[in-house]
């Protein structure tokens, strides 16, 4: 059978949120792949031998923080610790890198959700990036607790809650299969009243419009499009194999998982790789 292939710079699959189930499509360079219809086929998926950082274009032999070249990690703002570590955030102190990117991406309204992925984990992020955040980790079900002013803020809050509950996603527990049902609600309510003091300190600090509650909100469900889940996670590596083939069983997080092991695409951001199967 003809394999018709698609080649280019890979990014993270772009998701659609249609009713409860994303839709995903692989950017490759100027070319883009809709993953969903490819499930069940046959795919190949090969690394080209080339990194181009994913902000600057130049060539790199190794790729730094998903796809950036070692110049762009050391003086871009976004690659800065404080994205991994919001509460760190240092803008007030007139050391960010970029002040302006700062302005654009962490001195905006952030939302702090409570979410179901490989077991309840708490998670913050931009409010324009909602559901996409959650697809991306591969929660089930997510619910909203908290609407704040800054990046900063959303990580002070979510240090106190993850006193008590995750702040990470197993990502093997998560590629084996649904997790078990949690009541969201009912876990948000209880960690509130756990978390109250320490909130209303920082309502204190900020001002009460800076740290608002979300309440009554709605529990988004969200199913993924896999047919079959791995029993034993074996993850490939186009560093060390610049090949991953095998039958397409699913798709969750931002990892494709076929019968023969689970790539995750956005750790190869900037990589020139090649798909091709006989169903493109």
């Amino acid at each position: 059978m003809t394999q018709s292939a698609v080649a280019g710079a890979a990014s993270k699959m772009r998701t659609v949120l249609e009713d409860t189930q994303p839709q995903y499509t692989l950017v490759l360079g100027e070319d883009a792949v809709v993953m969903n219809s490819l499930i069940g086929s046959t795919l190949r998926l090969a690394y080209r031998q080339q990194i181009n950082c994913v902000h600057c274009g130049r060539l790199t032999k190794k790729s730094f923080s998903q796809g950036y070249c070692y110049p762009c990690f050391q003086r871009l703002a976004q690659c800065d610790s404080c994205i991994v570590s919001p509460e760190k955030c240092h803008y007030f102190a007139g050391t960010c890198r970029e002040p302006e990117w700062g302005e654009k991406h962490c001195m905006v309204d952030h939302v702090v959700y409570l979410a179901n992925s490989s077991g309840v984990k708490v998670g913050i992020t931009r409010g324009t990036q909602l559901p996409t955040r959650w697809i991306d980790q591969g929660a089930v079900a997510a619910l909203p607790i908290f609407r704040v002013s800054t990046r900063q803020q959303s990580g002070l809050v979510e240090s106190v809650y993850k006193s008590h509950v995750a702040d990470k996603t197993s990502w093997q527990a998560m590629l084996k299969g649904p997790p078990p049902e949690y009541d969201l609600a009912a876990r948000g309510e209880e960690l509130a009243q756990i978390c109250q003091p320490e909130i209303e300190a920082l309502q204190q600090r900020f001002g009460l419009q800076a740290i608002q509650p979300l309440t009554g909100g709605q529990v988004q469900r969200i199913d993924y499009p896999v047919v079959e889940y791995p029993s034993k996670v074996k993850s490939f590596n186009l560093d060390k194999n610049p090949l991953a083939e095998g039958t397409l069983m699913g798709i969750k997080g931002q990892y494709l998982i076929f019968d023969t092991g689970v790539i995750n695409i956005r750790k190869y951001g900037g990589y020139h790789l090649e798909i091709s199967s006989p169903a493109l």
